[in-house]
């Protein structure tokens, strides 16, 4: 689910098969472990599939986007849809006809997305409104908010564009020496007024009107004997409750900042790729085995873990309800419980990994595959 590349950006990326096999110290001789059978089921959660759509095959790193009632995604060969999020239906399209390197934001009007020719692209239900041509590659989906495109790169630099008309507004340039890059989705998002942003194992805030740093939380510093191991980018999805936000450091911690002054409020280590949510009591995260764990949001304790889908490729959790749900590379999602991990419901899809998701819109629980299929169900 995850990739690299050096900087600058211009370099050569690493291929994913090559960097997981680095990374999990794979060979010939010590094969990857064979996903943890799935247990017998009673659905304790029952959950009908309300609909379900083909966007066509998608791409890992062209994130959706829920807001309000709609989703909105774009398939690897750049085509973008707007999804009504309790039908199914499709409110409209736009064929950008360009495959991409990063997308989709939206703050339900304009939807912004980057193509692998590093183009920013702001379209909407009538058609492409502008594009700029970026400096360096972008693998995060940028932020659209408060009439603004904020975009992180590879680089590290952060952006700010009219959402207007793509007139940029201030750059925030590159930071750190870091040779390595995750091409994954990273963290940019809005709490109150204040945009944070990963930059390498920290979480920085800015104004969004111009651009000036206002505080910066360190969740994990760089250690290893090599590039790799030394990687500590803040990984997307985030956990936040009210303005408290928790994120993942890849494969170095799980942390919770006070968003409002600045401040680290827990560090624990923890081996993860993908990242958190959160509710008022407890952090849920997975580790790079897929075992899954859930933290105190308070003071960081570990409060459970469940071993239950080990090494079977599981998506960061999502809170839905008294569940937390995640999909696997088997095409499965698993509800379980926030109290314990305990198994809730199991639902089933194409058989193409999950790779998108899952997502929560009202009371619909929308995950994408591989394959294009996206499925919406309706949980009690």
């Amino acid at each position: 689910m995850f990739s690299l590349m050096t900087t600058p950006i211009a370099r050569t990326a690493l291929g994913l098969l090559l960097v997981v096999g680095v990374l999990a110290g794979c060979s010939s001789r010590s094969p990857r472990p064979d996903p943890a059978p799935l247990a017998p089921v009673t659905a304790l959660i029952p959950a009908t599939l309300s609909w379900n759509t083909s966007v066509g095959a998608m791409d890992a790193l062209s994130a959706p986007v829920v807001h309000g009632s709609t989703l909105f995604l774009a398939n690897a060969a750049g085509l973008v849809s707007a999804l009504n999020t309790a039908s199914g239906e499709t409110l409209w399209r736009f064929d950008v006809a360009t495959p991409l390197s990063a997308g989709v934001g939206s703050d339900g009007q304009t939807v912004a997305l980057v193509t692998r020719s590093n183009d920013l692209v702001a379209v909407r239900s009538d058609g492409e409104r502008w594009r700029v041509r970026l400096n360096a590659r972008v693998f995060t989906p940028p932020l659209v908010a408060g009439g603004r495109v904020f975009v992180l790169a590879g680089d590290r630099s952060v952006t700010a564009f009219d959402a207007a008309n793509g007139s940029r507004l201030w750059t925030q340039p590159a930071r750190g020496t870091d040779t390595l890059v995750l091409q994954q989705s990273g963290v940019i998002t809005a709490v109150g007024d204040t945009l944070l942003v990963g930059i390498a194992g920290r979480l920085v805030a800015f104004d969004p009107l111009n651009g000036r740093m206002r505080w910066d939380a360190a969740i994990a510093t760089s250690r290893g004997a090599n590039e790799i191991e030394r990687l500590v980018d803040l990984v997307g999805r985030v956990g936040r409750i009210d303005r408290q936000v928790c994120v993942r450091a890849f494969q170095a911690a799980v942390g919770c900042v006070d968003a409002e002054r600045g401040r680290l409020l827990w560090a624990q280590p923890a081996d993860g790729a993908v990242g958190v949510h959160a509710d008022a009591i407890r952090v849920y995260g997975v580790e790079r085995n897929s075992r899954v764990v859930a933290w105190s949001r308070a003071s960081g304790e570990r409060l459970w873990s469940t071993d239950a889908f080990l090494h079977r490729g599981l998506t960061a959790p999502l809170v839905a309800g008294r569940a937390i749900a995640f999909g696997d590379a088997q095409g499965f999602v698993h509800l379980v419980s926030r109290e314990d991990g305990a198994l809730l419901n199991r639902l089933a899809t194409d058989g193409s990994p999950i790779i998108h998701g899952p997502f929560l819109a009202g009371t619909t629980l929308m995950v994408v595959s591989r394959n294009g299929g996206v499925f919406g169900w309706r949980p009690e």
